[in-house]
């Protein structure tokens, strides 16, 4: 089973850091996707939340460890 991780991120930089820092303490193969998430309505960019997706094909990324990560930057990890 692919478990698939959705960090949330207020802004672009916040959401880069965050996807840098994931593949350095868990020692991702592979590098998060960054997606941006306009908010329902808005167009402006000011307005957007940033997600960084996290694919945990082994299921051994502790979740309580992400959203750690993700309140450093003012973010939360998403609940599936």
């Amino acid at each position: 089973m692919n478990v698939r991780h959705v960090l949330v991120l207020p802004d672009r930089d916040a959401a880069e850091e965050v996807a840098q820092e994931v593949v350095d303490r868990f020692g991702l193969s592979e590098d998060p996707r960054l997606v941006r998430d306009a908010l329902a309505g808005e167009d402006d960019a000011e307005d957007a939340q940033w997600l960084v997706v996290v694919e945990d094909p082994r299921e051994r990324l502790d979740p309580t460890a992400l959203d750690a990560l993700a309140s450093e930057y003012d973010g939360w990890l998403e609940a599936p």
